[in-house]
């Protein structure tokens, strides 16, 4: 039997956005005070080898969007030690224009990615404005560039990708996202992403508006769940509070970078 191996686990915060609750779940909130969004993306590192959980977004795209870049993408590698073109394998959760920018950043990257997210980004829903609008055109091009180019690793439902790393679609959100299960130093960890957008998503069973299929995102809060050694290591993909339960990588950068294979706050 092949020896699970442990990860360290980065949360990368690089961008911004204010808004209210009422926007963060399906129905609205009678509160409807303010609930901003980070905008992050992860890195998992072992002795052997780093994986990059989603690309982000540049600043180009931060202005048409109206959203604020705090640190850019390739900066918050850099401080990792990590040098964006010697990134190997990219995990894209899902093809929204949040998670799957900065298209020239990792030019030696194999990029994982579910079937189903493929076929949804180039099918007939990107016909409705509905389900299109938060894909950019020019993103989902730049991955049919890499399938072309050899790039692109399909992965149908769950994948291991190394000892102590998988991928699990649950969908949901877009028909094909998936999330990533790490093994860490104090157990199972999952990177939800947009499983669940805030901590009060998985917690309270409300859906983000933003989504595909309800039912399949519901569901997805039990799978996440049940993948982690515990609730408190699900990690949800657009929480300011991520950067407050967990500790900075480094004094400095309790705003922007911390570690999330460490003991919780």
């Amino acid at each position: 039997m092949m020896a699970t191996d442990t990860y360290r686990v980065f949360a990368i915060k690089y961008a911004h956005h204010e808004r209210l609750a009422s926007e963060n779940f399906l129905g609205g909130d009678p509160h409807n005070g303010p609930m901003p969004l980070d905008y992050f993306v992860w890195v998992i590192q072992s002795a052997a080898r780093v994986y990059l959980v989603d690309t982000g977004f540049d600043g180009a795209k931060a202005r048409q969007r109206g959203r604020t870049i705090t640190h850019p993408v390739e900066q918050g590698l850099q401080r990792l030690g990590i040098r964006n073109d010697s990134v190997q394998d990219v995990i894209i959760t899902h093809m929204h224009y949040d998670h799957a920018g900065n298209r020239d950043l990792f030019p030696r990257a194999c990029y994982h990615l579910q079937d189903r997210e493929m076929a949804f980004c180039t099918g007939r829903c990107m016909t409705h404005a509905a389900l299109r609008h938060a894909f950019e055109s020019t993103d989902v091009q730049a991955m049919v560039d890499r399938v072309f180019d050899g790039r692109v690793c399909f992965h149908d439902g769950d994948a291991e990708l190394a000892p102590g790393l998988s991928v699990h679609w649950v969908g949901g959100h877009t028909a094909g996202l998936q999330i990533v299960r790490v093994h860490t130093a104090v157990g199972w960890l999952v990177l939800a992403s947009d499983a669940s957008h805030f901590y009060a998503n998985l917690q309270q069973g409300r859906p983000f508006p933003v989504v595909y299929n309800v039912g399949d995102m519901l569901e997805g809060y039990s799978r996440t769940r049940g993948l982690a050694s515990s609730e408190a290591l699900v990690i949800p993909g657009h929480d300011p509070a991520v950067l407050q339960r967990h500790a900075p990588y480094e004094r400095d950068t309790a705003e922007w970078i911390v570690r999330l294979d460490v003991p919780t706050g």
